[in-house]
Parts: C-alpha cells; structure tokens; sequence
C-alpha cells in the first residue's frame, strides 16, 4: 500500500512538471510575440503570469522535499525526485528569460525597430523546439531524443554570433542605433540561455535513466 501511495506521489510530481513546462513554453511563444509585434499586453501578460510559474516551483519544490523525507527514496526512485527538481529550477529560469525579453518589449515597442526582426524569430523558434525536445525527452525517457539537442544548442549558438556581428555593425555604423541593438543582443542572449536550460533538462534525462551526467552542450 505503501508503495502504491509512493508511486502516485511520483506520478504527479511528473505531471506538476510538465504543467509548469506547458506555461514556461506559453511564455517564451508569448514574449516573442510581444516583441515582433510591438504588442505591450501581450509582453505585460507575460510578466504578469510568471508569479504562477514561481508559484509551481514552490509547490514542487515543497512536494519533492516531502517524498524525500516521508518516503526516502533510494536509487532509480531518488533520482527521479531529484531529477525534477532540477527540471523545474531550470524551467523557472527559462521563464524569467521570458520576462526579460517581455521587458525589452516594454522598452522598445514604441520605436521603430532598427530592421526588421528575422533573425531572433528564428532563433526563437529553435529554442522553442529545444524546450519540447527537452520536455518529450522527460516525458518518454527518451534517451535518443534528449542526446540529439546538442546539435539544435550548436545552431543557436551560431545564430546568436551571427546576430551579434550584425548589430555590432549596426551601432559602428549610426550611434543612434547602439541602445535598440543593444535590447536586441540582449534578447538573443536571454534566447541563448533559454537553449542552455533546455540542454540541461535532456542531460537530467540522461542522468535520470542513467545515473550519470553527461555533458551535451
């Protein structure tokens, strides 16, 4: 009985994990957007939601400190514990990056942009695949899976100096243009973390099946 109690602790620890995975994904999408469209709600919605978020961490964060010290999990069960921990550290921290670029929003909606976005739109939507892959990876314990978003994290970080170089060259050629390009570098790099979290959770797959750490980045 004992264990049966255990395992449905475990199966919604694993549940609470992709809900919150579902809005930090909503999240990203809607910063975005807010960014590409000038739209000041939508970046405002995105600020304002991230207390539910910080919420669930709390809340699994308490659950998972209860199965450890009522249950004392040992081997496969205690790094499924510890493995979703982890996850929604990580995916806490993607949020807050959203929150940055939602930010950057609020800053500079209300210019005209300096050129038009391509770049960081298809750097997002890289990212944003790398966070489902992180996410279908847990989900499936797909060990596959969660190895191959190396090669995604190599794409990102070549969009990320790409973007670099080209608004470097921006602020050489107008200073006027240096505080927007500036928001905008930050953005990719808020982007670029993003990736590195998603990175994280595939290695936290790997570690949960595995009992060892590898680094995919």
């Amino acid at each position: 009985m004992n264990r049966t109690h255990f395992e449905k602790e475990l199966e919604e620890l694993h549940y609470d994990v992709l809900k919150m995975g579902s809005l930090v994904e909503e999240a990203i999408a809607n910063a975005i957007a807010s960014l590409v469209n000038h739209d000041t709600e939508l970046a405002q919605k995105v600020i304002d939601d991230d207390d539910r978020i910080d919420k669930m961490e709390v809340e699994i964060d308490n659950k998972c400190a209860k199965i450890m010290v009522t249950q004392q999990p040992i081997a496969r069960d205690l790094r499924i514990v510890l493995t979703g921990l982890k996850i929604v550290t990580d995916l806490e921290r993607m949020a807050d990056h959203a929150v940055d670029i939602a930010k950057t929003t609020l800053r500079i909606a209300h210019q005209k942009y300096i050129k038009p976005l391509i770049d960081i739109p298809r750097m997002a939507d890289i990212v944003r695949e790398m966070v489902k892959m992180s996410l279908d990876s847990y989900v499936r314990q797909d060990l596959d899976l969660a190895k191959t978003i190396g090669e995604k994290d190599d794409i990102v970080d070549a969009l990320y100096k790409q973007i670099f170089r080209e608004l470097l060259t921006y602020m050489m050629e107008d200073p006027r243009n240096i505080d927007q390009a500036t928001q905008f570098l930050f953005v990719a790099r808020y982007l670029e973390r993003i990736a590195d979290h998603a990175t994280n959770i595939c290695e936290w797959v790997i570690y949960l099946d595995t009992g060892e750490h590898i680094d995919l980045n």
